[in-house]
C-alpha cells in the first residue's frame, strides 16, 4: 500500500492538476488575506468578548469585508472541489489506460490499490488546506501583532482536522462514482451536482424554509411557537447536507463566543453568561456534526470499498 501511495503522491504532485488546484487555493488564501486586513477591525470591535477574552487570532479566519466572504467559509466552498478533482479519476483512469489489470497482476493486494490512492488524496488535501491555514496565519501574526494562545492553537488543529474529513467525504464519493463509472465524464458531474444541491440549493437558496412552512402549517397553535416549529425542522432539513454540518462546526470552533446552534430566544439568551465557551463545551456541541461527516465519509468509502473488490477486471 505505501508504494502505491507514493506513486499517487508523485502524479499528484507532478500534474498540471495539483497546481491548478493549489493555485485555487492560494486565490482562496488571497481573498481571505484581504478580507481579514480591510474587516478584522469591524469584527473584533462588534464583538467585544472576544477581544477582552484574548480571540483576537481566530478573528483572522473569520474576518469579512462587504461581499468577501472569510478564509472559513470560502475553504467550504473550495475543499469539495478539491476532493471531487482528486477523487473523480482514481479508479476508471487506471481501467481505461489498462493499466490496473498490470498493477494487479504484480504481487499487489486489491484492497491495497484502493487504500493507496485514497490516503495519497487525503495526504494532498491536508497540504494544501495546512499550507492555506499557515499562510493566512503568519500573515495575520505580523499584521495584529497579537500571538495565539494554546486554545486557539488546539482549536485551528481541531479545525484543520475537522476539514479534512468534510474534504475525504467529497473524495470518497467521487471515488464510488469512478468505480462505479468507466469514464471519467460521468464521475466528475455527478459529484458536481450532488455538490451544487447540498451547497447551493439547501444552504444558500434556502430552500429548507419553504419545506418547512409546508409541512408545519400555520394552525391552532400560536404564531411564536409555530415559527419555532418550523425554524427547527429548517435546521433539521439544513443539517442533511454535509456542508451546512461542516459551516456549524467551524462557527463553534472559530467563534468562542457562539452559544450554540439551536434556536435561542430573547429569555433564554438573557440569562446566559457573556463568555466564551470552553474548548471542552464547543467540542460537545459540534460533536454530532463531525460524528456525521465521519459517518458519511465511511458509508462512502465502504460502498466504494466493496463495489472495487467485487468487480471483475479483465486486460484490455
Amino acid at each position: 500500500m505505501l508504494a502505491i501511495m507514493r506513486k499517487e503522491l508523485a502524479d499528484y504532485f507532478n500534474s498540471i492538476r495539483f497546481l491548478v488546484l493549489f493555485l485555487l487555493v492560494l486565490v482562496a488564501s488571497g481573498f481571505g488575506l484581504y478580507a481579514v486586513q480591510q474587516g478584522i477591525r469591524a469584527t473584533l470591535e462588534a464583538s467585544k468578548t472576544v477581544t477582552s477574552s484574548g480571540f483576537v487570532f481566530l478573528a483572522l479566519f473569520t474576518s469579512y469585508y462587504q461581499n468577501i466572504p472569510p478564509l472559513a467559509f470560502s475553504l467550504s466552498l473550495i475543499v469539495p472541489i478539491v476532493g471531487i478533482a482528486l477523487g473523480f479519476d482514481a479508479i476508471n483512469s487506471e481501467r481505461t489506460g489498462g493499466t490496473m489489470s498490470r498493477i494487479l497482476s504484480q504481487p499487489v493486494y486489491r484492497d491495497s490499490v484502493f487504500n493507496g490512492k485514497f490516503l495519497a488524496g487525503i495526504i494532498t488535501m491536508t497540504i494544501m488546506v495546512g499550507t492555506t491555514l499557515l499562510l493566512v496565519a503568519g500573515y495575520g501574526l505580523r499584521m495584529i501583532g497579537v500571538p495565539p494562545t494554546a486554545y486557539e492553537i488546539i482549536r485551528l488543529f481541531i479545525y484543520l482536522v475537522i476539514t479534512v474529513i468534510y474534504g475525504a467525504f467529497w473524495m470518497a464519493l467521487a471515488m464510488l462514482f469512478s468505480v462505479i463509472f468507466r469514464r471519467a465524464a460521468g464521475s466528475l458531474l455527478i459529484p458536481i451536482a450532488f455538490f451544487l444541491v447540498l451547497f447551493f440549493f439547501w444552504v444558500m437558496l434556502g430552500l429548507g424554509p419553504a419545506i418547512a412552512n409546508a409541512l408545519v402549517p400555520v394552525g391552532s397553535e400560536s404564531t411564536l411557537e409555530t415559527q419555532i416549529k418550523n425554524a427547527e425542522l429548517q435546521m433539521t432539513l439544513l443539517r442533511i447536507s454535509p456542508s451546512y454540518l461542516f459551516q456549524e462546526a467551524f462557527i463553534m470552533l472559530l467563534v468562542p463566543v457562539s452559544k450554540g446552534l439551536g434556536i435561542i430566544t430573547v429569555a433564554q439568551a438573557d440569562y446566559m453568561i457573556q463568555n466564551p465557551l470552553s474548548l471542552g463545551q464547543s467540542l460537545l456541541v459540534i460533536w454530532p456534526h463531525v460524528v456525521g461527516l465521519i459517518s458519511l465519509s465511511a458509508i462512502c468509502f465502504g460502498i466504494s470499498y466493496i463495489v472495487f473488490m467485487k468487480q471483475e477486471i479483465r486486460a484490455t
